[in-house]
Formats: structure tokens, sequence, C-alpha cells
């Protein structure tokens, strides 16, 4: 773990000491605090309760290993990462975070879908999650969705954003699926009416939290196709298989394009005395 650390403070440093050729992050719209367009119209809350609802019941979700549905042990860990991003972003004003890993299966999705539950439990929230993983779509599979939902094609503009959206039922939480893979992944990602889309997404729902889940790193140049549009983003390694330099490489490039607010270590499956919190009681 020490050895990723330093690999990541590397890259950092490398960022914020302005290494030629960089970029300079995204600025967000608003200020911390300040509502959005569509909030201060007061439009925002008819629009969110105007979209599509769907079920999502709690055996299935602990079935695909998404456990902040409900406070206790197991959400913990996820409960913390939501709290630390939250304070990050809303120091920054900003309002969208992408989610990426180095290579597949490190669990990515699972870790967007935990994060955005574990905010769904803060009501005064309203979080959107946005799957722009289109060469490998699975969380309408992971939430055993009935809706045949496409998201990707809103990002050219042809159909409605609200057609590809959907509520859950009694959360402040909206799921944007994509039910099949599409080749021209890259090409829609980094076409200028994807940006449009994003922002037809905030000005009509008005979230505190935009959460998109970008394919890994490795698999193509998707993300880099599209890691601008954010204001930061979060980085999941599996541990024993993502190595040191995986995390540095993947590191370095996003940090060149957006805001890294840091590396989830996931799948780690022996944590000492310390880490673990299963004494407690809830």
């Amino acid at each position: 773990m020490e050895r990723i650390q330093s690999a990541i403070s590397k890259a950092r440093a490398a960022r914020e000491g302005k290494v030629p050729g960089t970029a300079a992050a995204p600025q967000a719209a608003t200020q911390p605090g300040s509502p959005s367009p569509a909030a201060a119209t007061g439009t925002a809350p008819a629009a969110w309760d105007a979209l599509s609802e769907v079920v999502i019941p709690s055996k299935v979700l602990a079935k695909h290993r998404i456990v902040t549905n409900i406070p206790g042990p197991a959400a913990t860990a996820f409960d913390v990462i939501r709290t630390r991003v939250l304070q990050q972003m809303r120091a920054q004003g900003w309002k969208r975070l992408a989610i990426t890993s180095p290579d597949p299966a490190c669990g990515k999705t699972m870790m967007c879908l935990n994060l955005a539950f574990s905010l769904a439990r803060q009501p005064e929230l309203r979080t959107v999650v946005v799957e722009l993983d289109l060469r490998r779509p699975s969380m309408e599979r992971t939430l055993e969705l009935q809706t045949r939902h496409q998201f990707s094609k809103t990002l050219d503009g042809g159909a409605d954003v609200a057609d590809h959206l959907a509520r859950v039922r009694g959360l402040n939480l909206a799921i944007a699926t994509n039910h099949a893979a599409v080749r021209n992944s890259a090409e829609l990602l980094h076409a200028p009416t994807a940006e449009t889309t994003l922002a037809e997404i905030e000005r009509r729902y008005a979230p505190d939290l935009l959460i998109v889940d970008l394919p890994p790193t490795q698999v193509g140049d998707d993300v880099m196709a599209f890691a601008r549009r954010v204001d930061c983003v979060l980085i999941v390694a599996a541990a024993g298989a993502t190595s040191i330099a995986e995390v540095d490489h993947c590191e370095r490039e996003l940090a060149a394009q957006t805001n890294v607010l840091g590396v989830v270590l996931n799948k780690c499956r022996y944590l000492d005395k310390h880490q673990s919190y299963d004494a407690y009681s809830y």
C-alpha cells in the first residue's frame, strides 16, 4: 500500500508542478453551496419527479455486492469514501465525478454504484449516475433492470435524456444505463454533443453530484476522449492484480486531463484489526 501511495504522490507532484503539456482542469460553473439555474428557478423537482421509476429490491443489491443502501458495517468503508469525496468536491465547487480503473475487473462499477447508494441515503442530495462504459455496459444487468434504456443515443443528440434516465423509487438517485455495447464509443464521448448532454442533465435535474462510470483506461481511448468533461476522477485498483506501474501510468494520464481525487484499493482480502469495523454494532 505504501508503494501505491508513493506512486500517487509522484504523479500528483508532477501535476501540481504544472509539467509542460498538462492541461488545466475544468472549472465548475457554481460555487460551493450555490444553486444551479434549475434549482434557483424551482424547475428541477418537477422534472425529477417526472422521470420514469425503477424498483431495485434490496436482495438484488446484496446479490451483486451493492451494500450501501442501508447503514451498517458493510457500508462503512464506502461511506468514508462518500464523505471524503463530498468534502473535496464541495470545497472546489465541483459537480462531475468520473470513476475508472487501469484495467478491467477492478470493481469500478461496483464502486460507482456503492458510492451512489451511499449518497442516496442523504435525502438532501440529488445524485445522477451515468453509465459511459459503452464498450462493456453492465449496470442494467447488475441491477437486474427490466427497462431497455440506451443512454448512448443521447450523446449525439439523437434522443432526449429523459427517455434514458430512470429514478430509483424512494431515493434521490437516478441512473442512466445502456442495454447494449456501442462500437463508436470513443467518437461519441469525444463529440461536442456529449458535453451538451451532460449540461442538459445538470440544467434540467440540478444534481448535486453527477457520477460517470467510465471504462478502464487501458482498453481504448474512451477515457482520454472524455476526461476533460469532468471536474475530477477516482481511480479504482484491484489488490493483488493491478500493478504499481499501472496505477502510476493511469494517474499520470488522467492528471494531464483533470483532477485526480485519489486511488481506491479494492478487493483487499486481508485487513488488520485497525481497518476492520466488524466489532462495531449498529
